[in-house]
């Protein structure tokens, strides 16, 4: 649909436009095979509430990994009634069920990459193919791996990853939150400043960053969603990639 240098020459076009202006460019592009992806957590509010206000249908994708605070599915059940979202619940491949239940304490602490694939990475990965954009939520502030980013990111299978909060900082967030009387995870309060699965998150200091209690222990900083994981399309139960 696009070259790659036309989605270079917008993407640094976007740079200075708003990220509702992104969002609704997306929209008006893409409808109906557009979709949103939120953890539901305090820093993905703005977008949602941004993206609800420009088409209120826009499909939405949770991953329910299994591994979520009972505090962040009822959140996400408060807003998707009190937005009335149209948001849609993904789940792991039941290929993996049998492996995944002998391994469902160890897992998330013992090779939280090969869960993060698992739970998160392929059940994106699935329900993105009948799509031609994905709307995401990352900022350049929040890790190294997304400092580089792009606003439009071509993927390799010709889904357009759209970024429309990239040069957003955390303070941007917290302003369009306090202007728009946004409410917070109910764990935010409690020093959950980023908030991913239950086993793999943990309370922080007021001074820290913002993602310092994610995967506490592990050199790891991303789910995989947003890394060159996502590029992996299948692995054997043991965690080594599948041959084609």
């Amino acid at each position: 649909m696009f070259s790659v240098s036309e989605i270079d020459r917008l993407s640094e076009e976007f740079e200075s436009k708003s990220p509702q202006e992104i969002i609704r460019w997306a929209v008006d592009r893409f409808w109906p095979q557009v979709a949103l992806s939120s953890s539901f957590q305090t820093q993905s509010v703005p977008l949602l509430h941004m993206a609800s206000l420009i088409r209120r249908d826009i499909l939405i994708f949770f991953l329910d990994t299994g591994y979520h605070f009972w505090e962040t599915h009822m959140f996400r059940e408060q807003l998707a009634s009190h937005w009335q979202l149209n948001v849609l619940d993904l789940y792991r491949d039941t290929r993996w069920d049998e492996f995944a239940r002998q391994h469902t304490r160890s897992l998330p602490l013992d090779d939280p990459n090969l869960c993060c694939f698992i739970h998160k990475v392929q059940p994106m990965q699935k329900a993105l193919k009948d799509m031609k954009a994905w709307i995401s939520g990352i900022r350049r502030d929040q890790t190294s791996a997304r400092a580089n980013a792009r606003i439009l990111e071509l993927q390799d299978d010709g889904l357009l990853k759209i970024n429309p909060l990239l040069n957003w900082t955390k303070e941007d967030i917290q302003r369009y939150a306090r202007e728009h009387r946004l409410p917070a995870h109910p764990l935010f309060q409690r020093g959950y400043r980023s908030i991913g699965c239950a086993p793999c998150t943990v309370a922080i200091r007021v001074n820290d960053d913002e993602r310092a209690g994610r995967w506490s222990g592990h050199e790891k900083m991303e789910c995989g969603l947003h890394t060159e994981m996502f590029r992996q399309k299948d692995l054997e139960p043991d965690g080594t990639p599948l041959d084609k």
